[in-house]
């Protein structure tokens, strides 16, 4: 589909601090990864992908045409670059999927049938519980 190891390359990272609550450490380390991806510059993707990538993707794409993802769910900086790489080739990888398109189908004859017969006791029913003509 891709080339992992080219993909990788592209990608730009960043150590930024957490935030939140956890006292010193986090006061001095920027153990939260920041991933960034350039579609427009990319060597990777083909057109017919990139327009794919980013009809898919147009939430998560900036003006500037960047992906952008973080992870700080660990203290470790090293634990956190694996898990944002990881996230993003499965975000990657879901967007290239082309769906099939839906084709319409008829509702099936018995199935109308049973609606009208439905309808049908129903007005029964409710018929019943007028009161009666007396002449």
């Amino acid at each position: 589909m891709f080339n992992k190891a080219l993909l990788i390359s592209e990608l730009g990272f960043k150590g930024v601090r957490s935030s939140g609550a956890g006292g010193q450490h986090v006061n001095k380390t920027a153990s939260k990864v920041e991933l960034t991806f350039n579609l427009e510059t990319s060597q990777v993707f083909n057109d017919t992908q990139k327009a794919l990538l980013r009809k898919n993707l147009s939430s998560r794409i900036t003006k500037e045409q960047l992906i952008i993802l973080q992870c700080g769910e660990n203290r470790s900086q090293h634990k956190n670059k694996t898990l944002v790489i990881d996230r993003f080739f499965e975000l990657i990888s879901k967007a290239l999927i082309v769906q099939k398109p839906r084709r319409k189908t008829k509702v099936p004859y018995s199935v109308k049938l049973k609606v009208l017969k439905k309808k049908k006791q129903n007005a029964e029913k409710k018929a019943n519980r007028k009161r009666p003509k007396i002449e």
